[in-house]
């Protein structure tokens, strides 16, 4: 109903009190149930190291075939903002704007991390790093770097998500390495998160580096996007009208954009979700674009997003939804 029609899942494997969902993934596919393409990421216990990569290279022979591939390891390299687990550069600050003691957690230590990422790459895995804060997309790139050096620039197509705090001189990194920047754009606006648990605490200077959507496209890096589902919606229209506008849709009126200069026009937000999300998947050859040859995976909206006011994006509702041809949901109305 959202349209989608493949996705990444970020987590396949234990992982806290998660139920791995790999084999409901196999039995929807194993009954003709799997009506989507999709890519598991299999967890990184960062607790194990290099000793749990043959586990992981068996897993992906024993997961993969037909609209499901495990070709993708995860691993979370920090936390999140709001808690001061992010990992920055720089100290975040107290409430009186003073630095604190505190700069975020590197889960797994960075010299490590250039270890396991080049063992990966070589293994031919790809690597999708949750990184948010600027220490974080840092160590990400060095270990990616680190496997360019060592394996050479193979088709890995390792991919950071999240990108909330990006360095400028990281920023030109992700087109020189091969590194996709996978945005979730949906969070790149004013809302009681970014302005009562955020901005305070990274100063000003580091807020105004937040989503750098603008930035990274100007510098040349491959755009994909997600939602980060269960987090937050998992709406492509909704995140591709605040890429647009740099407000949330349910915003109060009169709500400031969030950092304009950041902002994505249309067709560059739509081509993330697309033809982006295809590439960082592997999935480019088959889907992704109307192309000749392309499997007929198709979305059908109710209006053309390009003929109304940006302000009315996330307004757009999906009718009819395709996966190689076949209809797989359509609206009440279409």
């Amino acid at each position: 109903s959202h349209g989608v029609t493949a996705w990444q899942d970020a987590i396949v494997g234990a992982y806290a009190n998660m139920t791995d969902p790999a084999p409901s993934y196999r039995a929807a596919q194993d009954r003709g149930l799997l009506t989507a393409r999709v890519v598991g990421a299999l967890w990184w216990d960062r607790e194990r190291g290099a000793d749990q990569i043959p586990e992981l290279l068996a897993r992906r022979d024993e997961l993969s075939g037909g609209r499901f591939r495990a070709g993708t390891v995860k691993i979370m390299q920090d936390g999140i903002a709001e808690n001061h687990t992010a990992a920055m550069l720089d100290p975040y600050l107290t409430g009186c704007g003073c630095a604190s003691d505190g700069s975020g957690i590197s889960f797994v230590e960075p010299g490590e991390l250039k270890k396991y990422v080049t063992e990966l790459d070589a293994h031919g895995f790809q690597v999708h790093f949750h990184a948010l804060g600027d220490r974080a997309v840092r160590e990400a790139l060095d270990a990616v770097e680190a496997a360019r050096t060592t394996n050479g620039h193979r088709d890995t197509r390792h991919h950071l998500a999240h990108l909330q705090v990006v360095h400028p001189d990281d920023v030109r990194r992700f087109r020189a390495l091969g590194a996709t920047a996978n945005l979730q754009m949906l969070w790149a606006a004013h809302e009681p998160q970014m302005d009562e648990l955020t901005l305070p605490f990274l100063g000003p200077e580091r807020g105004a580096r937040q989503y750098p959507f603008g930035d990274l496209l100007r510098a040349g890096a491959t755009l994909a996007a997600g939602s980060d589902w269960p987090v937050s919606s998992p709406d492509p229209l909704q995140a591709v009208h605040v890429a647009v506008n740099r407000v949330s849709p349910d915003a109060p009126e009169g709500t400031p954009e969030f950092l304009p200069a950041q902002r994505l026009d249309l067709g560059t937000a739509l081509a993330a979700y697309t033809a982006g999300s295809a590439y960082a998947n592997h999935l480019d050859a088959l889907t992704g674009s109307i192309t000749v040859g392309k499997a007929a995976d198709l979305v059908v909206l109710d209006r053309d997003p390009f003929a109304r006011p940006a302000d009315e994006i996330a307004a757009t509702r999906v009718l009819q939804t395709f996966v190689d041809g076949v209809r797989v949901h359509a609206a009440p109305d279409a």
